[in-house]
């Protein structure tokens, strides 16, 4: 395995918020085998702080084990995949049968589940798996792009046309997912694959950030305060907190240093893709 360590830079922050008497949010980072992962709990009291816990947790753990066994840049031939993909989607299940076997065994847990966003940057590749309303976003030539899309009640009614995206905010309630971990026995995982560049940021984010700053105000702080990742994760979540910081807001920044030994051709090979 590749050290990673000086390919990216990372800052990882997360706030309490004004409102919320504990912080539900779970991340965690791991900057030598390229592995970020962000989780927004749920549940009655301090259940969500457990389910995120045990997300982040257990999949690092299946992360980091899993690729001391992987021989790297290999596809996997049923899916198309890179068995990295592989790799985080199986230790997100995993994890998911974790928190409900805990929720379902401790009756304070009960209900208990987290969204997860998980990104594995590999062989000039980052590997996404989420499950939930958490966000992955790209900066690119100072354009701001969505990469995972939401499993929420919004994103639902303006997949099937019955609002646009500005109606269905406005009368939609915000926090309403339509998946998540451990709230099932099994967990429907979307996993996307995008080439990496140099000089792109990611952005991984809970959605006490995206509920209440838009699109273009994030563009607006990742462009300015960009040359310092720590300082553009703490505007962040000084931006949310000015909003009413009514939930926790956590975000994990990443910029791509340099190149990491890409396949041959797979630059041109590769789309953003979806299995479950």
């Amino acid at each position: 395995m590749m050290d990673l360590s000086a390919k990216l830079e990372i800052a990882n922050q997360s706030d309490v918020g004004l409102k919320r008497p504990h912080n539900e949010d779970s991340t965690i980072t791991d900057g030598r085998n390229g592995i970020v992962i962000l989780a927004d709990g749920m549940g009655g009291y301090k259940a969500g702080e457990v389910a995120s816990a045990l997300a982040v947790t257990n999949i690092l753990f299946g992360i980091t084990n899993g690729l001391k066994k992987l021989k790297g840049a290999q596809i996997d031939e049923s899916t198309g995949f890179y068995n990295e993909s592989l790799l985080i989607r199986n230790a997100i299940t995993h994890a998911n049968s974790v928190i409900y076997n805990t929720a379902k065994a401790d009756p304070q847990c009960q209900g208990m589940g987290t969204t997860i966003v998980v990104g594995l940057f590999h062989n000039n590749v980052l590997s996404i798996a989420h499950v939930g309303d958490s966000r992955l976003y790209r900066i690119r030539n100072n354009e701001l792009q969505q990469v995972t899309k939401d499993h929420s009640l919004i994103q639902e009614l303006i997949d099937r046309g019955l609002y646009t995206p500005e109606e269905a905010h406005a009368n939609t309630p915000k926090n309403l997912v339509t998946r998540a971990m451990g709230i099932e026995a099994d967990v429907d995982v979307d996993v996307v694959e995008e080439a990496v560049l140099p000089d792109d940021i990611y952005l991984l984010c809970s959605d006490g950030l995206t509920d209440l700053v838009k699109d273009e105000e994030i563009h607006l702080t990742l462009s300015k305060y960009s040359a310092n990742l720590a300082q553009t994760a703490d505007e962040l979540v000084k931006f949310a907190n000015k909003r009413g910081g009514k939930d926790n807001t956590s975000i994990i920044l990443v910029r791509i240093r340099e190149e990491f030994s890409s396949p041959k051709g797979f630059l041109t090979k590769i789309k953003n893709r979806f299995i479950k």
